[in-house]
Formats: C-alpha cells, sequence, structure tokens
C-alpha cells in the first residue's frame, strides 16, 4: 500500500460530481433539438450563403461542393477569397466557372484597418446582389460539409419552431491523436455550457451561434448592423447571436452532426493554440479559463492520481465513466462509435498495477506491501 491513502470524502465526492456531470451530459442531450427527417417545404425563401476562405485548400473543395449539392433550390452562394496564397484561390475558380448560375467568388486583397479578416470577408458577401435579395443569410466556415438536404430540413424545423438565427452544432471528424483525445471532450464541454432549451428561452442569457453554421433573417441583420457593428469580434458567430437575443430575436440551436461536419483542426497542437482565440476571445472566461483548465486536467488525470494514492477502486470507475460521458456526446454528434483511445491505456496500466499492489518501472516489478 502507498505510504499516504487519499481521505474517502474526496473520492466519494469526485464520484458525485462524475455521476452528476453523467446526468448533465444526458439532459443537455435530451433538449437539443434534431432536424427532421425530411425536408418537404411549403414555401423556399431565398437563401444567401456567406463563406469566408483563405489558405483552406486542403478542405474548401469537398466543402463547397456539398453546399452545390444541395436540392434546396433557392440557394445562392457567395465566397470571399481573403487574400488566399495556396490553392484555395484555383479551387474556387474551377467551381464558379462549373456553376455561375449560384456561386459568386469574390477576390479580396486587402484588409482595412479596424477588421478582422473573417468579419471584413462576411461583410463584403452580405453587401452583394445575392446577399441583399435574400430573406436569410446563412454564415459557413470554408471546411464544412453538409449532406444534400439539410438546408431543406432546417427550414421544416422552423415551420415548426420559428426563429430569427439558428445555430447547428456540427460533428467533428477526428484524425490524429490529439484531435481524438481533445476534441471529443471539447464537444461535451459545449453541450454543457449552452443548453439548448436555455438558448431558445427569451427570458435566459444563453445564446449560440457555431462557425459551422449560424442561419440569420436579413432583417434580424441588418437590425443589428452585421458584422460592421463589431469588426474587431474575434467570436463572431456566438456574438452576432448574443446581441440578437438581447435585442429581443429568437435564437435557436439543434443538432447538425453528423449530417453537418468538418474536420476542425488538423492536430492537438492546432486545438490548443486555437484556444487563443476562441476561450479568451471572451472576456468574462479571462478569468474562468484558468479555472475551467484546472478543473478539466483534475477530472480528466483523476484515475492516475486516486491510483497513486491509495484508491484503486474508485480511480476504476473514473477512468471508465469519463469515457463514457465523452462518447455519449460523441456519438449523438458523430454516429460514431466509442473510440478506445479515451480510455488511456497508460493510465490503464498504472491502476492495474497498483490493484495488484506492485510498482513497475524499468523491467522490475516490485511489491508495494513488503
Amino acid at each position: 500500500m502507498p505510504s499516504f491513502v487519499l481521505p474517502l470524502w474526496i473520492p466519494l465526492a469526485l464520484l458525485a460530481l462524475g455521476l452528476g456531470l453523467l446526468g448533465l451530459t444526458l439532459a443537455r442531450l435530451r433538449v437539443l433539438p434534431r432536424l427532421p427527417a425530411f425536408g418537404n417545404l411549403r414555401t423556399t425563401p431565398p437563401v444567401c450563403l456567406c463563406m469566408p476562405a483563405r489558405n483552406e485548400g486542403m478542405e474548401i473543395g469537398s466543402a463547397l461542393d456539398s453546399w452545390l449539392n444541395q436540392v434546396y433550390p433557392n440557394l445562392r452562394l457567395v465566397v470571399v477569397d481573403d487574400g488566399s496564397t495556396d490553392a484555395t484561390s484555383e479551387i474556387l475558380a474551377y467551381r464558379a466557372a462549373a456553376h455561375p448560375e449560384c456561386l459568386r467568388v469574390i477576390r479580396n486583397e486587402t484588409l482595412p484597418p479596424g477588421w478582422l479578416g473573417k468579419n471584413h470577408a462576411l461583410h463584403l458577401a452580405t453587401v452583394t446582389p445575392e446577399a441583399r435579395q435574400a430573406e436569410w443569410l446563412l454564415f459557413v466556415d470554408a471546411d464544412v460539409q453538409s449532406v444534400p438536404d439539410l438546408l431543406s430540413r432546417v427550414f421544416a424545423l422552423f415551420e415548426e419552431t420559428p426563429a430569427d438565427i439558428l445555430a447547428l452544432v456540427p460533428g467533428v471528424d477526428t484524425c490524429t491523436v490529439g484531435e481524438r483525445l481533445l476534441l471529443p471532450t471539447a464537444a461535451t464541454f459545449f453541450l454543457w455550457l449552452v443548453p439548448a432549451s436555455s438558448v431558445a428561452d427569451p427570458g435566459s442569457p444563453f445564446f449560440c451561434g457555431t462557425g459551422a453554421f449560424t442561419l440569420v433573417r436579413r432583417s434580424t441583420y441588418d437590425a443589428l448592423g452585421g458584422h460592421a457593428a463589431e469588426p474587431m469580434e474575434p467570436i463572431d458567430d456566438m456574438m452576432l447571436a448574443r446581441r440578437a437575443k438581447q435585442a429581443g430575436f429568437v435564437n435557436r440551436m439543434a443538432q447538425g452532426g453528423p449530417d453537418l461536419h468538418l474536420r476542425m483542426y488538423a492536430s492537438g497542437w492546432e486545438v490548443i493554440r486555437a484556444m487563443r482565440k476562441n476561450i479568451l476571445g471572451v472576456p468574462v472566461l479571462w478569468v474562468f479559463a484558468p479555472v475551467l483548465i484546472a478543473l478539466m486536467l483534475v477530472l480528466l488525470l483523476s484515475p492516475l492520481w486516486l491510483v497513486l494514492l491509495g484508491r484503486p477502486g474508485f480511480a476504476l470507475f473514473e477512468w471508465l465513466l469519463w469515457p463514457f460521458i465523452v462518447w455519449l456526446a460523441h456519438r449523438r454528434l458523430t454516429g460514431r462509435t466509442f473510440d478506445w483511445i479515451w480510455l488511456r491505456l497508460g493510465i490503464a496500466w498504472a491502476f492495474w498495477d497498483r490493484l495488484r499492489g506492485v510498482n513497475h518501472w524499468r523491467g522490475r516489478t516490485v511489491p508495494l506491501n513488503r
């Protein structure tokens, strides 16, 4: 046995917290609306999809093709090539030549003072004739893909539950080890922090917009001043939704994945780098971000330190519980099966050694009770 055994109340508190978060996850998933299975519409109001693109050559071809293949009959697309230096421009030129009736590509070379690049690109898209004539503006990132009937099903949802601004939560494709470990956990945290039922409640302060899919009425967008009202806002989608809700417009969110999906980052390191924009871009999180990150590390590493401090049984439970919670959210948004990497196999070996009462290092196994 280790020389110090953790007081029983600490693992019991962790157990209660884990079970509470399991219940919270189930509750959040229960109130997250799904899109209708079919998109049989009485009307098809004109929609303009606005997409900013800068050096998106790896993803934009397949993403743009998915939107060009929408069965929704009243859709126009405007893509702003914001000074790309990779293959993005060539890919866009090819698509524009093949679909002149529904796709406009704008090349922008300069960023005016007082603007962030994405906000300026979206502003340019919204002042085109296609966007001026549309009843709805759809803002999507250049790496987002959708199934052909997605937009029709969104408007079928509007016939049941009208809104002025709608965000869809996408499924996130993961490839590298870092992505597989970090992004499903981040998606679970997002569902905890942004409850769909509260977003739809006019009296609640919660709001939601996503870079993957934010659909807003043209009249609502104009009333809010568009992106020109906050040209330096780093989290434009969420803050647009916040402004809309504060102005009395109806904000809703729904499940987009797996029919709406993207590969958000190419590595775990890119996920960490993106926190500069997506976390610290919200002033209220300047104080809470370090606390949230510390709490996440404590919880995710709890199987390891519970083992080392003499509570291997609790460690085993926590080791199984956290991956199960993440899997519930990940399966709902992506339709994928359990990813065994979430079990963090190195921790598995550690608590297995403690359950056997041994310490193993560099080929030597030593009983702990001798």
